[in-house]
């Protein structure tokens, strides 16, 4: 739901009745993960998607259907290999959705309007939900925001989940836990809060700020990196000690520019585990000290251009310098996958190919021939069976 959260916010503000359907648990090739949302108002429009085409026509009626009836439901498609031209997944998977009625009158929407407004205004937030439970309990939210947030109540929660008190501060917990690493899952836990009992299942939703791309050099390949960073959602950052080429005409797309020597501004700014950090200068003045303090950084990816003469080099000038060789062994040398590219959109393309594939444990290889898993986050099938609750 969060990923569709600045459209809904705008349908909130406007005091539109919706109904949302959310994936909230996958199993074998899925094409969208848990959080994926559809999302239909009173007038009949659509925004968002939870099977790439395959069911939405299905999904959009029971929208509809809770809009009118007010309730929340919860339905499972899979392939059909009685009729193919049944409504399921081609692709062979299975997806639970809860489709759940935001009106006036249903409880809790003002937990999930604070949360769409966080999320929409790029603020850290997580909202859980009842997936599997009793049917007076399905869809109730709780809302938790980032401790650092001065809105957030500094550790406390919105909404209930209308059990025990006890459900709340246990639910508030997981969700907190799932912020705090910026990820959407399923948990269980127990009616009353515990780990035993009756098991309710919630769907935990993160939305966290956009995690950083930092391009260092600001040459024509990082513009056409800058633009695939974007369309990946990625905040980038263009930095370059020249001040003739870090401009924002060369670079309109670019979220900061910043005219500074590279491994100053890296000192001094704010990154984390999901920063990514492209090193395309390809100058050894800049180079160095820039990739010393990199490669001892707790980012995701740091990359490096140029050629294989350079590589090596640079190796060597890095290991002068005290850089180690499991720190070396973190550097992605040269820079992206092995695209035969030659332009800069193309080598943009390829870097961004690496930057996805260290980020969700693919290979890099082709698809064709292969196999591997498309979609390997959705292997695990759902743990629990799932019928519709009316």
């Amino acid at each position: 739901m969060l990923d569709i959260a600045e459209e809904l916010h705008r349908w909130v503000e406007q005091g539109r009745d919706f109904a949302v359907a959310t994936v909230v648990a996958v199993g074998g090739s899925a094409p969208r993960q848990p959080g994926a949302a559809l999302a239909v108002d009173s007038d009949g429009t659509a925004i968002g998607s939870v099977s790439g085409g395959c069911v939405e026509g299905a999904v959009y009626e029971l929208c509809q259907q809770a809009l009118q009836d007010g309730e929340t439901v919860l339905e499972r498609f899979g392939y059909s290999d009685d009729d193919a031209f049944a409504v399921g997944l081609t692709c062979g998977g299975i997806i639970d959705i809860l489709v759940t009625p935001v009106r006036a009158d249903t409880p809790g929407r003002e937990v999930l309007a604070t949360a769409l407004s966080a999320a929409a205004r790029g603020r850290a937030a997580a909202v859980a939900r009842i997936t599997q439970g009793p049917a007076e309990l399905m869809g109730r939210a709780i809302l938790v925001r980032d401790d650092s947030d001065p809105e957030s109540g500094f550790g406390g929660y919105e909404g209930s989940l209308g059990g025990h008190p006890e459900l709340d501060r246990t639910a508030a917990g997981e969700a907190r836990a799932l912020l705090d690493a910026g990820r959407t899952a399923t948990v269980e836990i127990g009616e009353s809060g515990s780990r035993c009992g009756q098991p309710l299942t919630l769907l935990v939703e993160s939305s966290v700020p956009p995690p950083r791309m930092i391009v260092f050099g600001a040459i024509d390949f990082a513009a056409a990196l800058v633009r695939i960073g974007k369309f990946l959602g990625y905040h980038v950052t263009v930095c370059d000690a020249r001040p003739v080429f870090a401009t924002p005409a060369r670079f309109p797309d670019a979220d900061d520019i910043v005219v500074e020597w590279p491994h100053k501004y890296l000192e001094r700014t704010q990154t984390d585990g999901r920063t990514v950090l492209c090193v395309l200068t390809h100058d050894a003045k800049f180079d160095v000290p820039l990739l010393q303090l990199a490669l001892r950084l707790p980012v995701a990816y740091v990359g490096a251009m140029g050629s294989r003469r350079t590589h090596l080099d640079r190796n060597d000038r890095l290991r002068d310098v005290g850089v180690t060789e499991l720190e070396l062994a973190r550097l992605r040398s040269p820079i992206g996958l092995d695209l035969g590219a030659r332009t800069p959109e193309e080598t943009a393309l390829s870097i961004a190919s690496e930057i996805v594939a260290n980020r969700r444990g693919g290979s890099g290889v082709a698809l064709t021939g292969a196999h591997t898993p498309i979609h390997p986050d959705g292997a695990r099938a759902p743990s629990v069976r799932i019928g519709s609750v009316a």
